[in-house]
């Protein structure tokens, strides 16, 4: 398979655009380049019944943990005018390639 190119990355903050946990922010944990699929910091929770496992060290039960969801369903949020936003790359004077926020023209990337 290949690797879609998608302009969020970890630690990213985003808002859920649609679903349940529309209008939402969370931080990006995990990005899944393969099948185009983010996993976000308490959005999209579901449980799941685990047993037991001394040997990790795991306790049985129902464990609530996050869910991936589609990257077309999230926004990035700008880290300098607060908004989400549509992201832009461009090459700066030094020649690194950055993210650009579309609504105030600044550097998403650090």
């Amino acid at each position: 398979m290949s690797r879609l190119q998608t302009p969020i990355r970890r630690n990213d903050t985003v808002v859920i655009t649609t679903g349940k946990d529309s209008g939402k922010r969370g931080r990006v944990l995990k990005v899944l380049p393969v099948k185009n699929r983010l996993i976000v910091e308490g959005i999209n929770l579901i449980k799941r019944h685990t047993r037991p496992n001394p040997q990790r060290n795991i306790k049985g039960g129902i464990v609530e943990r996050e869910a991936s969801l589609h990257a077309s369903n999230v926004q990035l949020i700008c880290p300098e005018c607060s908004k989400m936003t549509r992201i832009g790359r461009r090459v700066l004077a030094d020649g690194r390639k950055v993210r650009i926020c579309r609504k105030c023209e600044g550097v998403v990337d650090k």
